[in-house]
């Protein structure tokens, strides 16, 4: 649908007077159409930014083997050895014991061996702790699940919203409580 208007030209006076060109109107395009964004070209540096899409799978890390009563793992373990959530929101979480029971959930700052950005060494392996709350006035662990009862050899999946979000160097710290020896498989899934 087209629209006619004015041109731009046709607004500058003279000696009080309007000028105008002949047929000093134009059609104006009123199509509505299309676009996608695909990413932006970093100014400082000149390099192409893609734009951040949900992940498409859950990503499985490595089972930890025969962890026992009172053990402690960090997942993911295998490369990367952290979830990177810059430009996420939300995180889904899945763990798959081989014993059923109790077990506590932590989010924890990524390995030493890896930057936060450029900053290193990063305290590694501790709580993760933030402000997320307007009305809070000092800093609070971002995720700290005492305890969670999971059912043996099925994915319990958690979803996390907002919590984790942007953090750049994540691992989660899983203590096995389940009274027993059990294999742990950790998985993750990252929402924008």
């Amino acid at each position: 649908m087209a629209r006619r208007t004015n041109s731009p030209w046709s607004k500058t006076y003279k000696e009080g007077l309007p000028t105008t060109a002949v047929d000093d109107h134009v059609n104006i395009d009123r199509t509505v159409v299309g676009a996608i964004t695909t990413g932006v070209i970093d100014s400082a540096t000149g390099q192409w930014k893609g734009i951040t899409v949900t992940d498409d799978a859950f990503t499985i890390d490595a089972t930890h083997e025969a962890v026992p009563n009172s053990g402690e793992v960090l997942s993911p373990q295998a490369t990367p050895q952290y979830i990177d959530m810059t430009g996420f929101n939300d995180l889904q979480i899945a763990i798959k014991p081989s014993n059923g029971g109790a077990f506590a959930m932590e989010a924890v700052m990524g390995p030493a061996d890896n930057m936060y950005t450029n900053l290193t060494p990063v305290n590694a392996a501790a709580i993760l702790r933030g402000n997320e709350k307007m009305d809070s006035k000092g800093f609070d662990n971002m995720l700290g699940d005492a305890s969670e009862t999971m059912t043996a050899d099925v994915w319990n999946i958690f979803f996390i919203r907002n919590v984790l979000q942007n953090v750049k160097l994540l691992q989660f710290k899983i203590t096995n409580g389940s009274g027993g020896e059990s294999d742990i498989q950790f998985a993750y899934l990252r929402v924008v």
